[in-house]
């Protein structure tokens, strides 16, 4: 990737990381993916909306849904004209653009080029409450297709179970030589990892394995 393609996606994770679930909460790597085959407009602000849909439904629990809209202006002679979703056109002629990202309670992003010396606190604020109004408009027509995360984690990704024992029964979990885990992780194919403080996870892309390990598992630490 190129020095615009770093900077888009890096525009892009700042607007979606607010909006994502604590590790306790949600324990997984996250990689999102976003190729843009053709443009003529912000592909930055579509590839915030298009990572908010698709955590929703991959089934992250998002706090809120995030969507982002590029701002334009044309300036001259103290004149103005503020422009919502600008195109490609709009962009190399115009003298902004003002990419404002958030969900319908606030902002989570923002990134601004310019080829005037500066704006007036008017036009900032015109610019601001402009892209309020086109940011929850395209949050409703996102909300036709999803409207919530999805209960259930997508059937490819792969599941994680957490769990807590006694701090003293961790050697019991092991067994001597490790026999006890090892003889676990044969049985059911799933990856554990025991931590100093008794937190257990267990690894699997089989939900009936997960299962399975937890049951051994509790039944050697009862």
């Amino acid at each position: 990737p190129g020095r615009r393609e770093i900077g888009h996606g890096a525009l892009a994770e700042r607007a979606v990381t607010k909006v994502l679930p604590g590790e306790e909460k949600f324990p997984y790597t996250i990689r999102i993916v976003s190729e843009i085959l053709e443009s003529n407009g912000s592909s930055s602000m579509a590839t915030v909306c298009g990572s908010a849909l698709s955590m929703m439904d991959a089934g992250v629990p998002i706090k809120a849904p995030v969507a982002g809209i590029a701002m334009g202006l044309i300036y001259e002679n103290d004149q103005y004209v503020i422009l919502s979703d600008i195109l490609g056109d709009e962009d190399h002629l115009g003298d902004m653009d003002f990419k404002v990202a958030g969900t319908s309670e606030g902002i989570t992003a923002l990134q601004m080029d310019i080829k005037i010396k500066g704006l007036t606190s008017e036009i900032m604020h015109k610019a601001m409450e402009q892209a309020k109004q086109g940011r929850l408009h395209i949050l409703g027509e996102m909300d036709k297709a999803l409207t919530t995360p999805r209960e259930e984690l997508s059937p490819f990704a792969p599941r994680i179970v957490q769990m807590k024992i006694n701090k003293d029964k961790i050697r019991d979990l092991i067994g001597p030589g490790g026999k006890m885990i090892r003889s676990i992780v044969d049985q059911t194919g799933v990856k554990i990892d025991v931590e100093d403080d008794g937190s257990v996870n267990l690894y699997s892309s089989d939900e009936a394995s997960l299962k399975k390990a937890r049951r051994l598992i509790e039944g050697v630490v009862a």
